[in-house]
């Protein structure tokens, strides 16, 4: 008996994990992992190999339960309204199952019959999926003769067949060339683009970076940053590399910076004088920065250049986490 499904706005998350722990015998796979993703948004789930990921995605998709705690898909609660979840959602493991013996068209269309689809309707899917997938130029092709790539494509169609508002795709990037990541990097943009809220999981972190809204950084079952890069690195880090470069006195700048910072700091700054730069890490926010250069101007230094160093995804990961596994 399927219930009646819970009530769903737009100003609620479509993911939604609260205080979600999975324990095995002594071994803590997830613990108090609590996050939301908003529609039409994608969400990077990074960890090394054991943190927790993989867990927390099976629970997400119905194929676990919690050991306490709950995950929510589209509004409906893993534990208490699984049917709902499996019709909100489209789920793209790491290992997945391919038939040798049939083609692109009919290993879709037996997804699309377990679904429920009859019909036009089933036609109408089959079509856009093909099309979205680029696969519709091999669709009578078998899957033993397609190349890692296209396998990958088949099953993110298998994942969209029934229109899910969720996805949650565990390590789809895996194996591809630098061609087929950036097609499938393009085709999940494209899909939150239409509404549909994405979590991804990927060791290629120079990826998730430019496709995500925001990522969630795990280690040994826990939670230990969420936010945007951005805001990771706010959150985490004091300081901020920042280089000048000055027409003209740089090294007479440089002393006069370091002075400043001294009388406030008492310490001296990192710094490299090299020609006209000045490299500096320096305390503080952006408007620190400003203020710094708004001094150095009024002091009659000519500056012409200013370059802050962001820090990439790999950095704030290597940042927050420590190496540690389970």
């Amino acid at each position: 008996m399927i219930s009646s499904p819970p009530v769903h706005t737009e100003s609620s998350p479509c993911i939604e994990l609260r205080r979600l722990h999975r324990h095995f015998g002594k071994t803590k796979a997830v613990q108090d992992v609590s996050f939301s993703v908003m529609q039409g948004h994608v969400f990077g789930y990074i960890g090394p190999n054991g943190a927790g990921k993989t867990t927390s995605m099976r629970i997400l998709a119905t194929l676990d339960l919690p050991s306490y705690g709950d995950a929510f898909v589209d509004g409906f609660s893993v534990v208490n309204d699984p049917e709902w979840v499996r019709r909100r959602l489209g789920f793209m493991p790491d290992a997945f199952g391919t038939y040798r013996d049939v083609n692109c068209e009919e290993y879709l269309d037996f997804f699309a019959r377990a679904y429920g689809l009859v019909g036009r309707e089933r036609t109408r899917r089959l079509k856009e999926v093909l099309e979205f997938t680029g696969t519709m130029g091999m669709r009578e092709k078998p899957i033993r003769g397609l190349s890692k790539g296209m396998k990958q494509r088949l099953c993110l169609g298998r994942a969209l067949i029934h229109d899910p508002a969720v996805l949650i795709l565990d390590e789809p990037a895996a194996g591809l060339d630098p061609r087929a990541r950036i097609q499938l990097r393009k085709m999940i943009r494209e899909l939150a683009d239409r509404g549909k809220t994405v979590l991804i999981s990927s060791h290629i972190l120079t990826e998730l970076a430019e496709m995500c809204d925001s990522v969630g950084i795990i280690e040994q079952g826990q939670l230990l940053a969420t936010g945007s890069v951005d805001e990771i690195q706010r959150q985490r880090e004091q300081t901020r590399e920042v280089t000048l470069r000055i027409l003209q006195r740089a090294s007479e700048a440089a002393d006069r910076i370091a002075e400043r910072i001294r009388n406030v700091e008492a310490e001296s700054p990192k710094m490299i004088v090299d020609g006209e730069l000045i490299r500096l890490e320096m305390h503080g926010d952006i408007r620190d920065q400003a203020d710094l250069i708004s001094w150095l101007t009024g002091e009659g230094f000519l500056v012409a250049e200013v370059t802050a160093h962001k820090k990439s995804l790999e950095d704030v990961f290597l940042q927050v986490t420590e190496g540690l596994v389970q």
